[in-house]
């Protein structure tokens, strides 16, 4: 019998894990709210055997999850994603991983984490963590079992 879940689910549902290798990804601590953007690169062409229609193939793709949340000092993935705020270059790079409700783990080897803030905000609110992980490269889909 499958375990696998069908149906609607709550957002809070999928799941985040970062490191710097999948054998050290630990998850985020106190992350709220996620989205997703591809994209995707489509190269257009317009040949006289289809009468003034376009054609198209999808050429590219790249992905970028923005995670929100509140900074947890202390907290491994937390501090992992800190630690990317003031850093350039390969040292920006880690591990992603991306598990659905239903299973399926989307890996993202190379991951840039781009920092957008870190603890900015009104004086009497929790300090925010946000970041961009940022596709580098093909990612590696694995289907739910």
């Amino acid at each position: 019998m499958s375990t696998a879940k069908t149906g609607v689910y709550p957002v809070y549902e999928n799941q985040f894990k970062v490191g710097d290798a999948k054998g050290s990804a630990t998850a985020i601590a106190d992350m709220e709210t996620f989205s997703v953007s591809f994209d995707n690169g489509v190269e257009e062409w317009k040949p006289f055997d289809q009468g003034g229609w376009t054609r198209r193939l999808l050429t590219a793709k790249s992905v970028t999850i923005t995670i929100n949340g509140k900074r947890n000092v202390g907290d491994t993935g937390n501090d992992y994603i800190a630690g990317k705020a003031f850093v350039n270059g390969r040292e920006a790079e880690g591990y992603l991983v991306w598990t659905f409700p239903d299973g399926t783990e989307v890996e993202f080897e190379g991951c840039v984490f781009n920092v957008t803030n870190i603890g900015a905000g009104d004086s009497t609110a929790v300090g925010p963590l946000e970041f961009e992980a940022l596709s580098n490269g093909k990612p590696k889909v694995t289907p739910a079992a």
